[in-house]
């Protein structure tokens, strides 16, 4: 008996898959030319995208890293103002970013002429190109977030200067930039009169970089601090 009860169940099990078999089929049938259709689109997209980054994006990313080197050897050697806008010969970083937008080059001379601005004064327009770089590298966002930092500070929002700061040092933790970050974020929360997290800050040098040039004398802002906030 129990025997024929399992051959029963089996039998069921495989009649219920028989019947979701035969359903999907019939699905298939009754919409044969609309599923077909997605798969065209499907296959058509595929190949477009591959093909738009191999024929298009790809020669394009090669003529944004040759336009772009002049600027940087210009940059280099400090003429900040002939890497912004070029020399009339060669482009600068404003046509790199103008001719090339969307490609990683273009995204890299956008922090390049942030920089470019904050040297020769223009702290606005240093501000717009910084907060418009969105790099995937480590080191250059951490670069770049110190840079708006810099043009706030310049700019008179030194709140915003100081959180700028902050992130900075997190982005790139490292014994040379993070401290030098953390400590102009202390004294620009001291200028706000935010002792609080200007001590903070001070203690995370003492506690995380005790060796560095900062973390050697960084008792007497962590004192200076207190004694204000008294």
């Amino acid at each position: 008996m129990a025997k024929q009860n399992v051959k029963n169940e089996g039998d069921e099990r495989l009649e219920s898959i028989e019947t979701t078999l035969t359903k999907a089929e019939q699905f298939v049938i009754d919409n044969q030319k609309p599923i077909y259709i997605v798969l065209a689109v499907l296959i058509i997209a595929v190949l477009a995208f591959f093909g738009v980054k191999k024929y298009y994006l790809e020669p394009r990313e090669k003529d944004a890293q040759a336009a772009i080197y002049h600027a940087e050897q210009y940059f280099e050697n400090d003429n900040f103002a002939t890497a912004l806008n070029g020399d009339g010969n060669y482009l600068g970083f404003v046509d790199v970013i103008n001719d090339f937008g969307g490609t990683k080059t273009a995204n890299l001379a956008k922090y390049y002429a942030g920089v470019c601005c904050l040297n020769t004064g223009d702290f606005n327009k240093a501000v717009e190109y910084l907060k418009s770089y969105k790099g995937k590298d480590v080191l250059v966002s951490s670069l770049a977030l110190g840079c708006l930092a810099d043009a706030y500070m310049e700019l008179g929002n030194v709140a915003e200067a100081a959180k700028c700061y902050v992130s900075a040092a997190k982005k790139s933790a490292n014994s040379f930039t993070s401290p030098m970050y953390l400590l102009r974020a202390g004294m620009a929360y001291e200028m706000v009169g935010d002792y609080q997290n200007a001590i903070n800050v001070y203690n995370t040098i003492k506690a995380d970089y005790p060796n560095s040039n900062e973390g050697f004398s960084i008792e007497k802002y962590i004192a200076r601090a207190q004694a204000e906030m008294k």
